[in-house]
């Protein structure tokens, strides 16, 4: 019996099916291109090959994705019998991925990482699950499993680095991502979770040079990977007021790679949403990316995604279909059932009207319907930075609405958490002379 590059035993008919296999292992840990080269050997019968290339599809994010995996998992599932253990669990996992039953994924995913806690890709996998469900804790539990059996893999330490940011343990965060980082300089995650750390910290010309220095080894990653540190970098630059690069990382790095690719779109509504709350004008950018998201439908793969998609199409002019797809939302909440169905009606519905009103310049309904969803928008997933774009309209439309205590009151303690913003100083002195306080604002300089 073969084994992969983790060291697990794999069930093959073919070891021309050994390179493929290992390069969605190694290249989904690592975040690189090379994971869809599993399609490679979709002829072999393998039941493990079988359930890669279903994951592989279902990373799509889109309203069909699991028709496209299911021809797969059912060919994995017949061969399960012949299967290890370990990639039966792997196969029950994504069939429950398949089935919508994210939860049971998760609990399979985590007995895998007790069992097999070299599995690096089955924790990754987790670890996305446990994200789309605001579970950061989950995140963090999955990797210390693993983190005694590998921690000679530096991807386990980009992993863990990006869990604990997310429960908000920086100096945890920091050191996980610089041991990552030392054992393989090129380890994109972990620059990721770096960039998280330096961005909630406030060290902006720290961050936005550390992204600068790394940059050089974003090569052959996945267009997710690539776009996201870039937008993490425009970002930085963002606060630094730096708006001509802002446009320039968003022309030649953010929307450049896969633009039908869900994790693509929502960078780049994300990144030119922000421009504009800054003051950036961004032009006809918005044109090109609404054409894209009209595409979406009714996918409601994930509320994260859906939100964005139709603040975009409201933003680059399409309120109709902005419209229809809250009208989609709201249909589809009141069909989901148990937890999916508070996460959806009670999170996701608000928001999305929250939103819609801000685009369209309805204020006061922006403000209630955001105030009510903020506090509990963790459960619909995205990490602190990508869930940050909800707080910044709903700032700005208690400011529109004359709403200017409260938006103070939201304001100043960003300010002081972020004493190198330029943008964020800006807005408080305008806050600041609208409210009759025009030398407050003398302190920021």
């Amino acid at each position: 019996m073969w084994t992969d590059a983790l060291g697990h035993p794999v069930t093959l008919d073919s070891e021309a099916s050994l390179g493929p296999l290992n390069d969605f292992v190694e290249g989904f840990i690592a975040s690189e291109a090379r994971a869809a080269n599993i399609l490679q050997a979709q002829e072999d019968a393998s039941p493990i090959v079988q359930a890669y290339c279903a994951a592989l599809h279902m990373f799509a994010e889109t309203g069909d994705a699991p028709d496209n995996a299911r021809p797969f998992l059912r060919r994995a599932q017949a061969g399960a019998a012949r299967a290890t253990p370990r990639e039966q669990l792997f196969i029950a996992a994504v069939a429950a991925w398949i089935d919508g039953e994210t939860g049971r994924a998760v609990t399979l995913l985590e007995e895998q990482a007790r069992l097999f806690p070299r599995d690096l890709a089955s924790l990754k996998l987790a670890q996305y699950h446990l994200f789309n469900r605001g579970d950061s804790p989950g995140m963090l539990r999955v990797a210390l499993h693993a983190l005694p059996a590998a921690a000679d893999v530096p991807y386990l330490h980009g992993m863990l680095a990006f869990a604990w940011e997310q429960c908000h343990f920086l100096p945890q965060a920091e050191a996980a991502a610089r041991r990552a980082i030392a054992l393989r300089r090129k380890e994109p995650w972990a620059h990721h979770a770096l960039a998280h750390v330096m961005l909630t910290q406030g060290r902006l010309a720290e961050g936005h040079a550390f992204l600068q220095d790394v940059s050089a080894t974003w090569t052959g990653l996945n267009s997710f990977m690539v776009t996201h540190n870039w937008w993490h970098q425009a970002l930085f630059a963002l606060d630094l007021d730096r708006a001509d690069e802002v446009l320039a990382l968003y022309d030649h790095h953010v929307w450049t790679e896969a633009r039908d690719y869900s994790q693509d779109q929502i960078n780049a509504v994300s990144l030119l949403a922000r421009a504009e709350l800054a003051g950036i004008d961004v032009g006809t950018r918005w044109d090109d990316l609404g054409g894209f998201l009209a595409r979406r439908g009714h996918d409601h793969v994930l509320p994260f995604l859906d939100l964005q998609y139709l603040y975009g199409l409201a933003r680059s002019g399409r309120v109709d279909a902005a419209r229809a797809l809250l009208a989609s939302i709201e249909r589809h909440a009141l069909q989901r059932e148990g937890a999916e169905a508070v996460m959806w009606q009670r999170v996701c519905v608000p928001a999305a009207v929250g939103l819609l009103a801000h685009a369209t310049q309805d204020w006061k309904t922006a403000v209630e319907a955001l105030g009510h969803a903020l506090p509990r928008l963790v459960e619909i997933g995205g990490s602190h930075a990508q869930r940050d774009l909800f707080a910044q309209v709903h700032l700005d439309a208690m400011v529109r609405s004359g709403h200017l205590a409260g938006a103070q009151n939201l304001l100043q303690p960003l300010v002081n958490a972020q004493p190198e913003s330029r943008r964020l100083k800006r807005q408080a002195t305008k806050l600041y002379a609208a409210l009759g306080l025009p030398s407050v604002s003398s302190s920021f300089c």
